[in-house]
């Protein structure tokens, strides 16, 4: 696979602050990293480390009133920072995907999948309503979603988390964007459905050349996908590595804790 000499999302410089009465807050300070063609970096830290304010940051969607986002954010040499909100929407979901953290906050209740999966499809192409619910089925087919043409006529609350999860992954891959932004895709689903999710990142990656970002606590799933790892504490990115060599040579204290903080399978309670 060919990469892209200068990477198809390239961050640097990027501090997020919050506007607090006591002034600006720092929340992530002086990110930098750069995905090129078909490379998944992972993402890993523990809670509150700044994961998810970083991927809020990259798709422009933090509240402008309440916070500053200063940096570059390059995707396939466009800038992003800055951008129009109008601008933004034609680009999410066509160029750079999200796999959100809660599958339950996800979608509108009021509309049926059906409805929300076609509505996403054809704000981006041409396609028509029955081509959109055809490719709709199929992407749900590839991720385990049995008899998608009668989940289409649900809505949201007649679906588990689980299932939620893989129709809001189906939708981010459907159109093959250039980066997938997934975080914590993998957190209500149990290990078959795990597994599946994991080989259809890959697929999308290996077929399409889609770079991912990949946030996860789970280190087992970073180990598995992952071809570079990032590793945050406290709004910084205090280690990058190669994936074998990070599980292998941590060089950072903190990535030696987090490493050591995995159970084994030989490990009581």
């Amino acid at each position: 696979m060919l990469e892209q000499a200068n990477g198809v999302l390239q961050v640097n410089g990027l501090h997020v602050k919050i506007k607090t009465e006591q002034g600006a807050h720092s929340l992530i300070e002086d990110i930098g990293f750069e995905l090129k063609q078909g490379q998944v970096l992972g993402l890993v830290g523990e809670s509150g480390s700044g994961k998810s304010i970083t991927c809020m940051s990259l798709l422009q969607l933090l509240d402008r009133k309440q916070t500053s986002v200063e940096g570059s954010i390059r995707l396939n040499g466009r800038e992003l920072n800055g951008l129009k909100a109008e601008e933004m929407r034609r680009i999410r979901g066509k160029e750079i995907a999200y796999i959100m953290q809660n599958p339950m906050s996800a979608f509108t209740p009021v509309y049926t999948i059906g409805e929300q999966f076609t509505e996403t499809i054809r704000t981006h192409t041409s396609l028509s309503k029955k081509q959109a619910l055809e490719l709709a089925a199929a992407a749900m087919t590839d991720m385990n979603l049995t008899n998608p043409s009668k989940l289409m006529k649900l809505y949201p609350f007649q679906l588990s988390g689980g299932m939620l999860q893989r129709v809001m992954i189906a939708i981010s891959m459907c159109l093959r964007p250039a980066v997938v932004i997934a975080d914590e895709p993998t957190t209500a689903l149990d290990v078959v459905n795990q597994l599946q999710v994991l080989r259809q990142l890959d697929r999308l990656r290996t077929e399409c050349g889609t770079s991912i970002l990949l946030i996860s606590h789970d280190l087992g799933v970073i180990s598995e996908l992952a071809d570079d790892v990032s590793v945050m504490q406290k709004g910084r990115i205090v280690e990058t590595a190669n994936v074998f060599e990070l599980f292998d040579r941590p060089r950072h204290p903190y990535t030696k804790q987090l490493l050591d903080a995995r159970l084994t399978i030989n490990e009581r309670p």
